[in-house]
């Protein structure tokens, strides 16, 4: 074989990664979130630059189908649940 081989076992989980501890934190503060409120997050206890940090949140709502937004500013990133809008009855 031109490759090595490894146990299976051994071989890294997708993006079981630095980022997987802090989307699970926020996934969970997400989830309790009231109506018209955001979490603020100082960027300073981020693992990683709030781009990729962002990055990594936005695949796990999307595979989870949980709507957010985002929003940061040079001391914190902000994430909300939007307003979903009522459907007119009739």
């Amino acid at each position: 074989m031109k490759f090595d081989s490894m146990p299976q076992a051994n071989v890294p989980k997708g993006r079981d990664g630095k980022h997987k501890q802090i989307v699970e934190l926020l996934l969970r503060d997400i989830g309790q979130l009231k109506e018209n409120s955001a979490l603020k997050v100082p960027l300073a206890a981020l693992p990683d630059t709030k781009e990729n940090v962002r990055a990594a949140l936005s695949r796990a709502t999307r595979q989870k189908k949980i709507d957010i937004a985002t929003s940061s500013d040079s001391e914190f990133l902000y994430v909300w649940k939007p307003v979903q809008p009522t459907s007119a009855r009739g």
